[in-house]
């Protein structure tokens, strides 16, 4: 059971595809950074809560990896192109 929920975790994170940020307002950026920053924090709960169970060890460093790994890439990509919005609106409003 312990070890079913940890792989469950960790196939979420996994399967976890970014969005096209790109094509997003600055306004929408904003929403979507703090959303990754909130999925990062309530995974890691969830993490904890695995650890704290007695799961594997193994396991519980692969998916600490994992997370941080996938939720970097998102924040990374996403400020971004944040802050190239930023600058190209700011800019034309100069």
């Amino acid at each position: 059971m312990k070890i079913t929920g940890i792989l469950k975790l960790i196939e979420e994170l996994n399967l976890r595809v970014p969005k096209d940020y790109q094509n997003m307002d600055v306004k929408q950026l904003s929403g979507e950074l703090q959303e990754i920053m909130k999925f990062e924090q309530e995974t890691f709960q969830q993490i904890e809560e695995f650890e704290k169970n007695g799961t594997d060890q193994d396991l519980i460093s692969y998916a600490k990896m994992i997370c941080k790994n996938t939720t970097e890439r998102e924040i990374t990509e996403i400020q971004k192109i944040y802050l190239e919005k930023i600058d190209t609106e700011y800019l034309k409003s100069k």
